[in-house]
Formats: structure tokens, C-alpha cells, sequence
């Protein structure tokens, strides 16, 4: 059955309801290379026009610019008419030297140096910079941005500290006062899922990589206490940062890096399946995650026009019920994983 993009779902047991497509806006603030202005706010404007309400962003993506982009397009639309999420955990500073600052990966970034912070006045400082970015005084919910041992190394226990001995305070305050609707948690890793989002009182987890068609390792463990705890999910990427959007190829991307070799296989596998059923992997890719009962939304990344209107084509393609039984036969999908009707 075709996603109706006018569906919108209960964000777990918070107050807030996400349409089942959003807009996620890390391309925009430049990832590998600069996206115009003019192709930045024409891919918006796509993604306006084609009923996308839900806009995600982060001071990470571009070092700012991807909440400058959002927000100046955003900026002369009815405020009650889309919903805006962004993160907490790193704020923004101008570097010592600008002109030999290095702004990897985000080559077509602004040049501003980053601050890992978790404590309550982190929080509210990084809240304060995204409000002035996005040209808003309002954001829907605030997430815990990229808190995980690999990432942090040996500064982790003690951010993870600042994080649930203050931080916390100031992402409870912001709620009791109904300045945000939600708490998240953005999520990368499988071990954060599992072990770092338990720690805290969160609404929903925002999972980029752990669940998507081809991934399902999180089903039977993170997922299923989002469903017992009523913690609502959003898929972060359900293209798995590429592949499942280009397919298999030498430049194909799966976890922000070149695709391996049993990635590309088990993805040449997948659109095999596909193809026989007359349905493309794009479609299979954005559809999948959404049957799973935590499941609100799922915002897949665009940088161009293009592929925001094959993104919402893509929801619309009816898919038969024989696709999904036979990637389960194959092995190539959780046999427990749920599938769309």
C-alpha cells in the first residue's frame, strides 16, 4: 500500500506527531561538497511543494550552515504549518585562524570551530545559536547529538557525566516550559542504542544507521525497548548514507565511507529482488522502516531537487506483499523484521 505523506504519527508518548516524511537537511550544509545557495533553497522548496512539513538539522552539518539554510527558507513560512528539530552537545566558535581552518568533511561548510558540550549551559548555549541560525524563536524538540564512545574516546565518560548530571536538566526544563515538545537522542552506532540512550529520559532516539533494509541488528534489542518504554523512533537514514539510494557501485557510500565489498554484494542481492518485483531499491529502502510499530518518520538526506521529488515518488510506489517474503526467504531482511502491508 502507498505512504499517504499526509499521515502523521505519534512521536512515542510525547506530545509532539511527525508526518511519516521529513526533510533532513545534513547535504545542505555541505557534506564532501558546497551546495549552492540557489540549489539549497530550490531543494527545499521541492520538498515544501511536495507536502514535506518536518525539517531536521544540526549545528554539526556545515558548521552552521545547514540551519542558516533551513531557516532562511523557512523564515516566510506560517510557523504553525511545519515542525523544526535540531541537536545540543556541540557549540560553534569562530577559529583562531579562518583562513587556515580546516572545516573537514564539511568542505562546503562555514568556518567554525566546534565545542563538545553536554552540560546544562552547553545545552542552553547551542539551544540559543540554532535559535538565531534558524531565524526562529521555537524548535519542536531537541536531540542529544552524537554522544558514543567511539566517537568522544577517553573525553567520553566524563561528557557522558556533564550529560546526565545537568544536561539533562536543561532539556527537562526546556520541556516543562513548553519551549520544546520532545527529547531525542541521535544516534549512529548500534552500542549507543542499546547502552547510552537507556541512561537518560528520552521521547524518542533519532537512529541514522542501525535500522534500515539493510540492517536490522537493533530489532530484537534497542528497538524493542523503544516499543516497550514508548519511546518513538525516527530513521535517520534509510538510504544507510548512500548506497541504498545510488545502489552498488565503486563510489557507492555506506556508513559515511566507501561501501565494502559484502555491503555492495548484499546490495546487489537486495535490488535483485527488487527488480524482479518491478519496484526500485529506493522504493524498498523508504518504505521498509516505516512498518516497524516505534517508527513515526523517516527524513532521507537531498541535495538537489531532483532528489527530493524521487524521494516522495518513491513512497508512493505500491509494492507487493511477495517482494518482502522473498527477501526474507533469502536471508537478506530479519525474518522477524515487520514489512509493509
Amino acid at each position: 500500500m502507498p505512504v499517504n505523506l499526509s499521515d502523521y504519527r505519534q512521536l512515542g508518548s510525547s506530545r509532539l506527531k511527525l508526518p511519516v516524511l521529513g526533510f533532513g537537511s545534513a547535504h545542505l550544509g555541505g557534506m564532501y561538497n558546497r551546495v549552492g545557495g540557489d540549489v539549497a533553497h530550490a531543494t527545499l522548496e521541492a520538498a515544501w511543494n511536495g507536502g514535506v512539513r518536518y525539517y531536521d538539522s544540526a549545528p554539526y552539518y556545515g558548521l552552521g550552515l545547514s540551519e542558516h539554510r533551513v531557516g532562511s527558507f523557512l523564515i516566510d513560512k506560517p510557523r504553525d504549518e511545519f515542525l523544526v528539530t535540531t541537536k545540543v552537545g556541540r557549540v560553534l566558535h569562530r577559529p583562531a585562524d579562518p583562513r587556515h581552518f580546516d572545516r573537514t568533511p564539511w568542505g562546503g561548510g562555514l568556518n567554525f570551530e566546534i565545542e563538545f558540550n553536554y552540560s546544562y549551559d552547553g545545552f542552553m548555549r547551542a539551544y540559543e545559536q540554532s535559535l538565531m541560525r534558524l531565524a526562529l524563536d521555537t524548535v519542536d524538540a531537541l536531540l542529544i547529538h552524537d554522544l558514543d564512545a567511539h566517537s568522544h574516546g577517553d573525553k567520553f565518560a566524563g561528557r557522558l557525566k556533564d550529560l546526565t548530571d545537568s544536561g539533562m536538566k536543561a532539556l527537562e526544563e526546556l520541556k516543562r516550559s513548553g519551549d520544546i515538545k520532545a527529547i531525542g537522542m541521535g544516534i549512529n552506532v548500534e552500542e549507543s542504542l542499546d547502552n547510552i540512550a537507556p541512561l537518560v529520559d528520552l521521547d524518542f532516539v533519532l537512529v541514522a544507521m542501525p535500522y534500515t533494509l539493510l540492517d536490522q541488528g537493533v530489532l530484537h534489542t534497542g528497538l524493542r525497548r523503544c516499543v516497550d518504554r514508548g519511546i518513538g523512533v525516527v530513521i535517520g537514514a534509510p538510504f544507510a548514507s548512500g548506497i541504498l539510494a545510488t545502489g552498488p557501485g565503486p563510489t557507492a557510500r555506506y556508513r559515511y565511507g566507501i561501501a565494502p565489498e559484502e555491503i555492495q554484494d548484499k546490495t546487489r542481492r537486495i535490488e535483485a529482488v527488487c527488480r524482479a518485483h518491478g519496484v526500485s531499491l529506493q522504493a524498498a529502502a523508504l518504505q521498509f522502516p516505516l512498518a516497524h510499530p516505534a517508527v513515526a518518520s523517516i527524513i532521507p538526506g537531498s541535495a538537489r531537487p531532483q532528489e527530493v521529488a524521487n524521494n516522495i515518488a518513491s513512497l508512493q510506489v505500491p509494492i507487493p506483499v511477495a517482494l518482502w517474503a522473498d527477501l526474507r526467504t533469502e536471508g537478506l531482511i530479519d525474518k522477524d523484521a515487520p514489512v509493509p502491508a
